[in-house]
């Protein structure tokens, strides 16, 4: 690829992979800034040997690569705030603390809890650093609390759990890549509100933010196309229905929701035909250039940076000088010094969904869609328009396809039509949708700029939503890991290159991947054929235990399984372990599992007399004798699942501590599994 011949492209790879390993090996900042000092002395040195070379040597490349390697391991060691000695992580011991916060950011509300991204300021008086998420009981609680303002609470902070089950979503990383390393679960009675309210950037775009929206209310903005309206504007998804946002996954169109390139180049065109009676001088020329700078990055300050905005923005402020100075950039260039860019400023966007899928979407269209559309050319307008959109949703699904069935494990099936359907009405909406914005923003909206506006939002839920009923074009649950996104990407990159320009090489390469890529799939189907386990999971208020042979699995458990248990424990673990649910079946009082003989006792406390299991479950908080019934069975070990009662786990913890049986509590250490 012509791409990595690029030195910027290189150099944006190895300071990339030194970000990834600082993650990962997480070295001390003293021995990053050592690195990085050494390697800046050997670029030096290489520098220096070869200054008077017309072609310079590969040492000097390789010491290049090596520096910036360095520079992205101390990048991420400098922005690690775990690190510091006054972040809180080192407080977070267990017990009550008086803890001062100034609240950043609002996220989306649970059932029972209103959630705040948090600053923490203060422990017990002393001076402590780092971010948490703050959960603040929806009872007694009035109304929302303003960003900026500052708390006293008197809680515990505790650590995230890792998942409870196996191949959940680890919501403990998620939050780490957000530099977010603890929790605090709050009441309204236990919370004091200062007088001072921090005023800062995030104060002033968040009052900005409620101004809009306040005076889009007063104005008789409907709710739902409201909700929707501020996630396609301001990028705030916080209140759009759970049902609405399922509808957008479904139809292939979730991605219209957060705030990226579309949306930011929709608005520097707006921007620029607003200015366009400047006049076409020097100074007019640098003058709208600086307004329109001015307007994007305060776009992305009231987006709240969000690493889809954070990049758009980035790349367009390129665009916007390449062009204002009249000058060619080349589209290559640009992505990579806003990749190299945001994160040198904050490196763990390159963990962020959105950030990954934004730029795979982003270079497969800037690579593939003028091949595409150069395959048929329309004569008549309106059908080279539409054949536009197909070249460019096709492009962006290509890059996009592996990213998506590793993180969500679906495929909605009908995005061309969704693509067809929506882009052109997005469009208006966008620019209908910036006026109001701007509007609202100083006063109330005339009524009738509100109901274009609405009608149209009102058009786009209908059409998305009548796209995502035909149910049997989403591809839901496929099995898809790390191994096979890898040999996926390298099988998309070597087809198209030779597709782009066949010739044996290329063609090698690209039936070799194919083969890795059939390699990868058949050794985790191998593996999973040859594979037995029992797994007791970690269920609220149920037992449910999962018998593997192969790739079929049975289930057994005291109730019919519901079906939320069934999305959020099993599915997981089927589309993980590329298994499938073969029969299931309740649970009884006696289980066998290769040489052990396993003894479940629930709430009726029955327990079979003459019986010596290898292991024993506890279920439904029985009434029993734990001390006796170890005596008697004399088990090698005891689970209890999340279907007992905190007070029993704890007693029949000291029990087999006593008696030193080793116990396994499922809240407490996640789900068993029999095979390990």
């Amino acid at each position: 690829m012509k791409i990595l011949k690029f030195p910027l492209a290189r150099i944006t790879i190895w300071f990339v992979l030194g970000v990834l390993a600082a993650f990962y090996f997480e070295p001390i900042p003293l021995l990053s800034l050592i690195s990085c000092g050494v390697s800046a002395l050997l670029f030096g040195a290489a520098y220096y040997l070869s200054r008077k070379e017309f072609i310079q040597k590969a040492y000097f490349g390789y010491a290049a690569y090596l520096v910036f390697f360095c520079v992205g391991i101390t990048t991420h060691a400098v922005h690690n705030e775990k690190s510091s000695e006054n972040h809180y992580a080192h407080a977070i011991d267990g017990r009550n603390h008086s803890v001062e916060v100034v609240l950043l950011e609002k996220l989306r509300n649970n059932p029972y809890n209103n959630r705040y991204v948090a600053r923490i300021t203060a422990i017990d008086s002393a001076i402590a650093e780092g971010k948490i998420l703050l959960n603040i009981k929806k009872e007694n609680l009035p109304e929302d609390f303003q960003i900026g303002t500052r708390l006293l609470i008197s809680g515990t902070i505790y650590e995230p759990k890792e998942p409870g089950n196996p191949y959940q979503f680890d919501y403990k990383k998620y939050l780490a890549y957000k530099s977010i390393y603890g929790q605090l679960y709050a009441d309204a009675s236990v919370i004091q509100i200062s007088s001072q309210t921090e005023k800062n950037v995030w104060y002033y775009a968040a009052r900005f933010r409620d101004t809009i929206i306040q005076n889009l209310k007063n104005s008789g903005f409907r709710n739902e196309e409201l909700n929707v309206a501020v996630a396609l504007i301001l990028g705030q998804q916080q209140d759009i229905s759970p049902e609405l946002l399922k509808d957008y996954q479904f139809a292939g169109a979730v991605h219209i929701l957060s705030v990226s390139g579309l949306h930011v180049g929709c608005l520097m065109l707006f921007i620029g035909f607003l200015l366009s009676p400047l006049p076409k001088t020097k100074t007019g020329t640098i003058l709208k250039l600086v307004i329109i700078l001015a307007f994007l990055w305060v776009f992305a300050l009231i987006a709240n940076f969000s690493p889809s905005v954070t990049r758009s923005v980035v790349m367009f402020s390129f665009v916007a000088i390449g062009k204002y100075a009249h000058r060619k950039t080349n589209i290559y260039h640009t992505l990579l010094v806003s990749v190299f860019i945001i994160l040198l400023f904050e490196p763990s966007f390159i963990f962020d969904i959105g950030f990954q899928l934004s730029y795979c979407a982003l270079f497969f269209i800037v690579w593939l869609q003028p091949l595409f559309s150069s395959l048929w050319k329309p004569k008549n307008r309106i059908a080279n328009y539409f054949w536009g959109i197909l070249t460019v949703s096709f492009a962006a699904q290509i890059g996009t396809f592996p990213l998506s069935l590793y993180y969500f494990h679906q495929f909605p099936g009908l995005f061309f039509i969704t693509n067809l359907l929506i882009l052109p009405l997005l469009g208006i909406i966008m620019a209908l949708g910036v006026f109001v914005m701007l509007w609202a923003s100083f006063s109330i909206v005339p009524s009738f700029l509100i109901k274009c506006l609405e009608w149209s939002l009102y058009i786009l839920n209908k059409t998305i939503h009548r796209i995502a009923s035909f149910e049997s074009f989403v591809f839901q649950d496929i099995s898809f890991n790390w191994q096979m996104l890898l040999s996926c990407y390298a099988t998309l990159f070597a087809i198209l290159l030779w597709f782009k320009k066949p010739n044996f090489q290329k063609l090698s390469f690209a039936l070799v991947s194919l083969i890795l890529f059939q390699l990868a799939y058949l050794g985790n189907t191998f593996v999973s054929k040859n594979q037995e386990d029992l797994i007791v999971f970690n269920a609220k208020r149920n037992t449910i235990i999962a018998q593997k042979k192969g790739t079929e699995i049975t289930v057994f458990s005291n109730q019919k399984v519901a079906d939320q248990t069934m999305n959020f424990i099993l599915k997981p673990y089927l589309v993980g372990s590329f298994s499938h649910i073969a029969a299931t079946e309740k649970i009884g009082n006696l289980m066998y599992y290769k040489q052990n003989k396993i003894l479940i006792i629930d709430s009726l406390g029955v327990s079979p007399k003459n019986q010596q299991p290898d292991i024993i479950i506890l279920s439904q908080s029985p009434k029993i004798n734990l001390e006796r019934t170890i005596q008697n069975a004399k088990p090698k070990m005891v689970i209890a699942d999340a279907s007992n009662y905190r007070t029993d786990m704890e007693r029949w913890k000291t029990t087999c501590i006593k008696e030193k049986i080793p116990f396994h509590s499922t809240v407490e250490k996640g789900f068993y599994s029999l095979s390990e």
